[in-house]
């Protein structure tokens, strides 16, 4: 229900600003020292790793950050590189791009750099990510989904994410590609597992404390089913339309907060 260690995740649905105020963008530097930022651009998910890359790379020069390096691990031999890894120690954030989650945990799980990851954000680091940069973050992830459908059990696939966030399943381009249906199979899969909607140009940044706060310009929905009464998800097959009742929805935007511990949204003093 919280983040696993000390730092802190940004979690970008994407499309977020990259030419105007840049305000999710700049908020990662903020969190991860201002000037004093050094950065790590990981560009594993997407198959444009240079372009994408670069253009990180400029945009959080312009912030002010102080060390910007652009890292590709494009396979599991790069991945075990121990080298590579030492380099993370020096990082204050890192940042996910977009692209195909699965990419991010077939080539980096389990590896020396997925380790040096998880130790940056353990000794207070900031994790940020994007679009499929956001979905790996979780325990489990989506990667897959009719969202066109009705809630059904076959409306999602998941996978085992980099687990840096606990009992919480992120979808992104939430509002922007009609996700809530596979959103709500995953919560009456698990009613314990709170379902985390991001839009695009929006973010969740969650801290330590279980406490959240969303940054940008649309919203992040929030899906809980704690205290679900009915749901045929066990009775029903594959194809078969989902019951459920009593979920709890929150749609929160910029200037609201969501406390993971209580389940409870609240006007956010950021």
């Amino acid at each position: 229900m919280q983040s696993k260690a000390e730092g802190v995740l940004l979690i970008i649905g994407g499309n977020e600003d990259k030419t105007g105020e840049c305000h999710i963008l700049r908020t990662f530097i903020e969190k991860a020292g201002g000037r004093e930022a050094k950065i790590a651009v990981l560009t594993t998910a997407t198959q444009l790793p240079e372009e994408v890359g670069i253009e990180y790379k400029m945009v959080f020069e312009w912030l002010g950050a102080e060390v910007v390096d652009i890292i590709h691990v494009a396979d599991r031999t790069r991945a075990f590189d121990q080298h590579l890894a030492d380099h993370f120690s020096m990082y204050t954030g890192v940042f996910f791009t977009g692209g195909d989650q699965l990419r991010l945990t077939s080539i980096l799980g389990g590896s020396t750099i997925d380790q040096a990851i998880k130790q940056t954000f353990a000794h207070g680091g900031v994790i940020a990510g994007t679009s499929a940069g956001a979905s790996v973050m979780s325990h489990t992830m989506i990667v897959g989904g009719d969202s066109s459908e009705t809630p059904k059990k076959s409306t999602i696939s998941m996978a085992e994410g980099m687990g840096l966030i606990d009992k919480v399943v992120i979808d992104q381009h939430f509002a922007q590609r009609g996700r809530i249906n596979r959103l709500l199979a995953v919560v009456a899969q698990n009613p314990n597992v709170i379902g985390v909607g991001v839009d695009e140009d929006t973010a969740l940044l969650v801290e330590a404390s279980g406490k959240c706060h969303v940054v940008g310009s649309q919203t992040v929905t929030i899906l809980d089913g704690r205290q679900i009464v009915h749901s045929n998800i066990s009775d029903s097959s594959l194809f078969d339309p989902l019951a459920i009742t009593n979920v709890t929805l929150h749609i929160l935007p910029d200037g609201f907060g969501y406390d993971l511990h209580t389940r409870r949204p609240y006007v956010s003093h950021k």
